[in-house]
């Protein structure tokens, strides 16, 4: 199986819960959202960016789509361990449990995207 399409399809099952379940998903980050505009952002932000991404990613044959999943993942454990300094967030077992995913699922995607780009295309004609 490729690894690079396991973490393509977490981050679209993350946005497709986004979309559904807005405020289960605002609940285990720890967000508030009193409004029904901030579901919407939610539902938006959360959803369906991620659902579009980690979808375009499971359908694309570009190593571009799975280098954006990996950026992506590893761009959400960057700022999350920055954080940790400039605000000081309560950090339950589920932060610890997030950061290991992101990271782990944005190498995962990063290393299968480079393996693509390092396998020749084989045309017509190849032999």
């Amino acid at each position: 199986m490729n690894l690079g399409r396991l973490s393509s399809a977490a981050l679209l099952l993350s946005g497709v819960a986004g979309v559904v379940a807005p405020k289960s998903v605002g609940e285990a980050l720890e967000l508030t959202m009193p409004t029904a505009r901030g579901i919407s952002e939610t539902r938006a932000g959360l959803g369906g960016t991620f659902a579009a991404l980690g979808g375009w990613a499971l359908v694309s044959s570009e190593s571009a789509a799975e280098t954006a999943v990996g950026v992506t993942w590893l761009g959400a454990a960057g700022v999350r361990l920055v954080s940790l300094a400039l605000d000081r967030p309560r950090t339950t077992w589920t932060y610890w449990a997030y950061l290991g995913l992101e990271i782990g699922l944005g190498t995962t995607a990063l290393l299968s995207a480079k393996s693509r780009r390092e396998i020749p295309a084989r045309g017509p004609g190849a032999s």
